[in-house]
């Protein structure tokens, strides 16, 4: 830094300046600086930096699935706005398993990382104490717990599972089956909101049409066709469900099909994520979009706001807007 600064004849602090991609840098200088590292293969040591700064300039995202669409979205939105600010994000996988979970968030804490991103497994916020102890900024990504007073990015889960059921509802449905997942604030609110619209258009909640499904995306379809399964059982059998997520919704789809029904003339079926791949499966599959990129996008831009102070703001709980996307799964005729 020192060479680069004596040879373009300015501060060092301008060049450290440009490598961190501060803003009140003209745009002259801050070409000529990149120039100049760019040619000598300049790469800046990160130990080094976090000793004189007390910053690492990396964070760390802790999910349940790496191989879920929905996580992978949020963590492209999350990795799309740290990059802007040369911050390195590391990412972990619990597995949905609880005490894995706990060691990631040892492990990502050893690093000295300047805050955490964490969509949990756990039951109860006791396995963040550790985080708190430590004032190391954190934020809970798509599940909470009303316990805790803490930074979250994320949809109304209640929300969720009322403007799907009413999405059923409004297409003719009147035997609502909802294939839940896991016992997450997800799975708690979902539930709730699917209880809520049945009660609000004055259907009667049957304890038999709500079945559990698994959220990991390696077991989520062939857990969704076993719990289509089970209702299709049923009599009389559900003509609407409302699956936990996509890949859910998937195996229960392909669960209708492979018993001689129709999707959605004789049961409509919607998902949760609106995933990528949902308008090219073989019945393009409704579902409520949580807007997944958006939901990383604005976790990491409060995860910059919140590691700026040296005293941490109080908790935000940032809430993303659901809506229906309805395609071929659920378009009957009324």
């Amino acid at each position: 830094m020192k060479d680069i600064a004596r040879e373009l004849g300015v501060s060092i602090v301008t060049v450290s300046k440009v490598l961190r991609n501060h803003e009140d840098i003209g745009e002259e200088t801050r070409r000529r600086v990149l120039k100049r590292v760019k040619e000598l293969n300049y790469q800046p040591n990160p130990a080094a930096r976090a000793l004189v700064t007390g910053k690492s300039y990396t964070a760390g995202l802790i999910v349940p699935d790496l191989v879920h669409p929905f996580f992978a979205e949020v963590a492209t939105g999350i990795s799309r706005v740290l990059r802007k600010k040369n911050y390195s994000l590391l990412i972990s996988s619990s597995q949905e398993d609880l005490e894995l979970e706990k060691q990631e968030i040892a492990r990502l804490l050893s690093r000295r990382l300047d805050a955490l991103l964490i969509a949990s497994t756990q039951h109860n916020p006791g396995g963040f104490r550790h985080i708190i102890d430590q004032r190391v900024p954190f934020i809970l990504l798509d599940r909470s717990f009303p316990d805790l007073r803490a930074n979250f990015v994320g949809v109304d889960d209640i929300k969720v599972g009322k403007i799907a059921t009413s999405h059923l509802i409004s297409v003719g449905c009147r035997r609502i089956a909802h294939i839940r997942g896991p016992a997450t604030s997800t799975a708690i609110g979902r539930l709730e909101g699917y209880n809520q619209a049945l009660v609000q258009h004055r259907l009667r909640p049957r304890p038999d049409y709500v079945v559990t499904g698994r959220s990991a995306d390696s077991d989520s379809w062939s857990s969704g066709f076993r719990a289509m399964h089970q209702l299709l059982r049923l009599d009389p059998a559900p003509d609407g469900v409302f699956c936990y997520n996509d890949p859910i919704a998937i195996g229960a789809i392909d669960a209708i099909l492979a018993s001689g029904l129709r999707v959605p003339q004789d049961i409509a079926v919607i998902g949760c994520g609106n995933l990528h791949f949902d308008k090219s499966l073989r019945v393009p599959l409704s579902s409520i979009d949580q807007q997944s990129v958006t939901i990383g996008e604005r976790a990491g831009k409060l995860l910059l706001d919140i590691i700026k102070p040296k005293h941490p703001p109080r908790s935000r709980r940032v809430l993303i807007e659901p809506a229906v996307v309805t395609r071929d799964s659920t378009r009957r005729a009324v």
